[in-house]
């Protein structure tokens, strides 16, 4: 059986992309495979999860390519036959002629329930930040696909968290990765694999 070929975007420890290796291997991404992981830094730790599961991995910094970043990740996922892309923590934003070239073809888990605390200047602990100032009760974690519009793209799945008294930013953002990232953006990898096979 084909299985669509899956692109991982990363900038850093790579917990996400782990979540998806692990899910490829317990089953639960059975209509796609991790066939390149890309990123922006070097030092990225995600290269290393990358390298221990037998991933092809490169890096394209924004450095050293300048104007021709986008381009050159276009071109080098077009070589690949990738069928689509998963940003994990990737810390760029992409332009509107990225994202339209791969239109529903991109998708990015954020940690909050949109449209709460998303858009521009949202990301990391900064929006656990935002959760924890504005007193909400519930936050979680949403997987949607990547259009011009940070977080503005249609919603793939959501799952809510509780916000417990005595939360940090630190603890609830470990908290929401265990309890909904690592397990939304796996489901939503496959239900998006599956609809690209059977496209």
């Amino acid at each position: 059986m084909r299985k669509a070929r899956i692109a991982v975007l990363v900038s850093g420890g790579g917990t996400n992309l782990q979540a998806l290796i692990d899910a490829q291997k317990s089953g639960i991404i059975k209509s796609g495979e991790i066939s390149l992981v890309v990123s922006n830094n070097a030092d990225a730790y995600a290269l290393e999860r990358a390298k221990k599961a037998d991933i092809k991995s490169l890096v394209i910094s924004r450095k050293e390519y300048g104007d021709s970043f986008e381009d050159k990740i276009t071109s080098t996922l077009e070589e690949n036959e990738i069928d689509f892309i998963v940003l994990a923590g990737f810390m760029c934003i992409l332009s509107e002629k990225f994202t339209s070239h791969f239109r529903d073809k991109i998708i990015n888990v954020h940690p909050s329930l949109i449209p709460s605390f998303c858009g521009k200047g949202f990301y990391g602990l900064r929006v656990h930040e935002a959760a924890l100032e504005y007193g909400v009760k519930v936050t979680g974690a949403t997987v949607h696909f990547v259009n011009e519009i940070p977080d503005g793209g249609k919603i793939i799945m959501q799952k809510a968290v509780e916000i417990l008294d005595g939360d940090t930013p630190e603890v609830l953002q470990r908290r929401v990765m265990e309890e909904a990232e690592w397990k939304i953006l796996p489901l939503s990898v496959e239900k998006v694999s599956k609809e690209i096979i059977e496209g």
